[in-house]
């Protein structure tokens, strides 16, 4: 059963209880499902963020709340959250589409702009970008074409889960359209 909300948000529920391929992530059944320029894109993104943070920390002085929250916190609580969830609801999660993608950079900036609007827990910008940024490279890594919110979390779950991304999206969708638009090696005699 698929459900459409009029803003783009999609949610695909299976009405059975699924097998464990249809929820297990495609890269831990030996599949890539980024080419080399997610692959390099995430690395990138990744690196730059974690850079970022290290180079600033080293200018600065070293905040290691900032490594423990981005690096341990924030992964356990999505784990904890999926797992809550998967219990629930067996299917895959499919949140795509506008609403996904909105909700998801909205998650991102709350965290990354905690500086402006609540100065206490200024932290969590760093470990924003920090957590964010290793799970670009876990994802690259994987060669998970979901958001990098979930890269974790459905590597320990064995699942393969989808929100929205809008970052890599587009990338992702132009090499997928490409794989698919080449016709097929022909088959020597």
């Amino acid at each position: 059963m698929t459900l459409q909300h009029t803003g783009g948000f999609t949610v695909t529920l299976v009405t059975t209880d699924p097998t464990p391929n249809e929820t297990e992530a495609p890269a831990s059944r030996g599949h890539r499902s980024i080419g080399p320029w997610g692959t390099a894109a995430r690395v990138l993104v990744g690196a730059f963020l974690i850079g970022s943070v290290t180079q600033g920390h080293l200018s600065s002085g070293f905040h290691p709340w900032a490594w423990v929250i981005g690096l341990m916190g924030f992964p356990l609580v999505v784990v904890g959250w999926q797992r809550g969830r998967a219990s629930r609801h067996p299917a895959r999660l499919e949140a795509t589409g506008p609403v996904g993608y909105l909700v998801n950079i909205a998650v991102f900036l709350a965290l990354y702009l905690t500086p402006t609007y609540a100065p206490t827990l200024a932290v969590t910008s760093d470990a924003a970008l920090l957590f964010y940024g290793t799970s670009m490279l876990i994802a690259a890594t994987r060669g998970y074409a979901g958001c990098e919110v979930l890269a974790v979390s459905n590597w320990v779950l064995r699942r393969d889960d989808q929100i929205g991304c809008m970052l890599f999206a587009p990338v992702d969708t132009a090499e997928h359209s490409q794989r698919h638009a080449m016709p097929p090696d022909p088959i020597p005699d």
